[in-house]
């Protein structure tokens, strides 16, 4: 759909925005949790609504709120997730054979978060840096004994790094790329602390995956864009790097690790897998506009079978909870209007969530025991990348009859 915003212009390449891919609606920022005493308070909204650049197909949001804002506290520990764990330990692994690091190398994380990766390759000796903006999360990393600074990154903070004589053979950045508003600045920043014969690995959301599994949920305003490989190759190139290799993961419903090299390091040639997946985005019509527009009615049908679950369910005068207060969540809650009419509570692992409340819907956040005690007929799973992790540790709801629903990529019953 052709919508003309003529105040925006691609965060990469500076063309006007004027295709719509999703919209919406309004949606307060989803890690801002609130404390009870805030519940009658106004609270912000922002547009949630994604448009595409018809030059380099990055899909985004306009920046409506700063970084400052929303990662200087920040609500996330990534080490909640078992089974993230043991992602980024396989990787430390990987990453440590396939490119020979030892205790020579140095290998920097920015968005460090509470140091859950790089406390693997301490593990083993090699040498570390984390950058991580979020104070309160970054004082856990150091506590683990994970070297962190406090800052953003960018050329700023690499020019001064480059000026130390630090160089990094490695730099990892997980669920960072989305996040961040100056992409220029950001991937810059990268090419100028890589080493000659360094290696960079991003993971991000994969949008092939997001727009096939209708995971408009993973759309919030912390991420600022949205990736095909195709755009991605765009960017890093702009910047004088190759994207010489690239793993689809299943994290996150479906992400992409994408694998960079200065462009002129022959040693590291593009593999098979890199040129696959360039050819398949192509033929899926990535590079065609006209592959954007269903989008959006696909969005507002999987709203649909969602609400009429949940008016089915409340007729029948079944109770439902939600598991998990991710920020995903919170997309989908407050574009679907479900509040506690629908929701009468969700619970939590983290701590730092109980007794809040969510932003927008204000439902309330339990430790996990709260399902055992009010036995409720469903459990809406909100963070479903994790599923079968959550489905096996909440096992017990059988016991009464209790039923797991998963939202994306439509509504089933377990």
């Amino acid at each position: 759909m052709d919508q003309t915003n003529n105040s925006s212009k691609c965060r990469f390449c500076g063309q006007p925005l004027r295709f719509s891919l999703v919209d919406l609606g309004m949606s307060p920022l989803c890690e801002s949790f609130l404390p009870l005493e805030q519940l009658n308070q106004m609270e912000p909204f922002y547009p949630l609504h994604v448009y595409v650049c018809e030059q380099c197909y990055l899909a985004q949001l306009e920046e409506y709120v700063s970084p400052e804002h929303i990662f200087t506290e920040y609500a996330y520990f990534s080490s909640y997730a078992v089974t993230w764990l043991q992602h980024a330990e396989r990787y430390t692994d990987s990453m440590t054979e396939r490119f020979g690091l030892n205790d020579k190398s140095f290998v920097v994380e920015v968005a460090s978060n509470d140091g859950y990766l790089l406390q693997y390759f301490v593990k083993k000796n090699i040498p570390v840096l984390g950058i991580e903006p979020a104070k309160n999360v970054a004082k856990v990393a150091v506590d683990k004994g994970v070297p962190t600074l406090t800052e953003f990154f960018g050329v700023r903070l690499a020019e001064q790094l480059r000026g130390e004589g630090k160089g990094a053979d490695l730099i990892a950045g997980n669920n960072v790329l989305a996040q961040v508003p100056d992409i220029n600045d950001f991937v810059g920043g990268l090419k100028i602390l890589l080493k000659p014969t360094g290696v960079i690995t991003i993971e991000f959301p994969h949008l092939m995956r997001l727009m096939e599994e209708n995971q408009f949920d993973t759309i919030y305003h912390e991420h600022f864009s949205y990736f095909s490989f195709i755009t991605a190759e765009k960017i890093f190139a702009a910047h004088g790097m190759t994207l010489f290799d690239v793993e689809e993961l299943p994290t996150h419903g479906g992400s992409l690790r994408i694998y960079a090299r200065h462009a002129e390091n022959d040693a590291l040639p593009v593999t098979v897998r890199a040129r696959a997946l360039h050819e398949r985005e192509v033929n899926a019509g990535f590079t065609n506009m006209e592959h954007y527009s269903a989008f959006g009615e696909q969005v507002k049908e999987t709203k649909r079978k969602i609400l009429e679950f949940l008016i089915q369910a409340k007729r029948e005068g079944k109770s439902v909870a939600g598991y998990g207060a991710p920020g995903k969540g919170n997309t989908l809650l407050n574009y679907c209007g479900i509040r506690t009419d629908f929701l009468d509570y969700t619970v939590d692992r983290n701590p730092y969530k109980h007794g809040k409340f969510l932003p927008g819907t204000h439902i309330p956040i339990y430790p996990p025991e709260k399902i055992q005690e009010t036995k409720p007929d469903y459990v809406l799973i909100l963070p479903w990348n994790f599923k079968d992790e959550i489905m096996s540790q909440m096992a017990g709801i059988r016991e009464w009859g209790g039923r797991f629903v998963v939202p994306i990529p439509e509504v089933k019953v377990y």
